[in-house]
């Protein structure tokens, strides 16, 4: 019965070693901000990723909108668009 158990745990524990390093390669999402209603800069939330890509996030991608840009660094900080 021993040597079962814990062939059971090293299979689960191979199943969640390979889970988490396939979401590892792909970073959490970002909220980016742009010009709010009210014309206050870095106050509206927009989704973003900080996964680098040829595109930057933007309220908008047709016609092209606003960049959108992290609170780090005063609101400098690129983002890009998150793939969906």
């Amino acid at each position: 019965m021993m040597p079962f158990a814990i062939v059971l745990v090293g299979t689960a524990g191979a199943f969640v070693t390979t889970s988490m390093q396939k979401t590892a390669g792909k970073a959490a999402p970002e909220i980016g901000y742009v010009t709010d209603d009210d014309n206050v800069p870095c106050n509206k939330e927009v989704d973003c990723s900080t996964d680098f890509n040829t595109q930057v996030c933007r309220v908008s991608y047709a016609p092209l909108g606003e960049q959108a840009k992290g609170k780090d660094n005063n609101c400098a900080e690129i983002l890009y668009r998150p793939s969906n």
